[in-house]
């Protein structure tokens, strides 16, 4: 089966707009794990413009799915992730201008600051993942680097459907189905993320190398009209078809 992972980053960005505790992203995760979530993922990013250090906390605390705590190369940010000791952390580019994350980690150009972060991780007993573009010698580099999962950005892909070019969809997509299929040559465990809506999911979905989707953005925006638990209910029946 395909995992499903729910970002709940822009529930606390909702909350984070006004002030106060309301909506609670915690609370976001409990209703994605009654729907059929496989695990939550949080940024916690530098400039905490959404989750914070206390939603970190709480939910080490009070999740029971797994959590795949986002984060940049910092020292700051391994000393927290070394500290709570999540079931995975995904390293990925961060910009503070940028509004959200706009590409791939660059492991091939960034090796030698990126593998000492690899390498503490997972002697912390903490899987590793890292955020990068569908591309083959990026993907050579994370089995180089002892990476045990690469997530692949899929918002190249969704962006030409946004834009209604096909052309470029099947040439995303392709790039997509040949690095999934690399990675899982190379022995890496292979996500991928990003932009990801009804629309488009089914056909990144039906990749079979690939063993986890992470999408958040649109089911938090998708629940403001239907509710969270049918918007995750109905992105895992549609992966779930897609697999079949």
């Amino acid at each position: 089966m395909l995992r499903l992972g729910v970002n709940i980053d822009h529930v606390a960005t909702i909350r984070n707009a006004r002030g106060g505790a309301h909506p609670d992203p915690v609370r976001a995760a409990r209703q994605a794990a009654e729907s059929g979530a496989d695990g939550i993922t949080a940024h916690l990013r530098e400039d905490r413009r959404h989750i914070t250090d206390s939603d970190i906390d709480r939910l080490m605390a009070e999740i029971d799915l797994p959590l795949n705590l986002e984060m940049a190369a910092t020292p700051e940010m391994l000393e927290i992730a070394l500290r709570h000791k999540p079931h995975a952390v995904c390293l990925v580019p961060e910009k503070r201008e940028e509004r959200t994350t706009e590409g791939g980690l660059d492991i091939a150009a960034g090796h030698n600051h990126i593998a000492p972060y690899v390498r503490q991780l997972a002697e912390a007993g903490i899987r590793v993942s890292l955020f990068i573009e569908a591309d083959p010698v990026q993907i050579a580099v994370a089995e180089a680097m002892g990476a045990s999962v690469v997530e692949l950005h899929t918002g190249a892909y969704c962006e030409a459907a946004i834009a209604g070019d096909a052309k470029a969809m099947a040439l995303h997509l392709k790039r997509l189905q040949l690095a999934a299929t690399d990675g899982h040559a190379r022995g890496l465990e292979v996500h991928a993320g990003h932009g990801l809506t009804y629309d488009t999911v089914r056909p990144v979905a039906a990749i079979p190398e690939l063993a986890e989707l992470n999408i958040g953005h649109f089911l938090i925006g998708e629940a403001i009209f239907r509710g969270l638990r049918e918007a995750v209910t109905t992105m895992r029946g549609l992966i779930a078809e897609a697999r079949a």
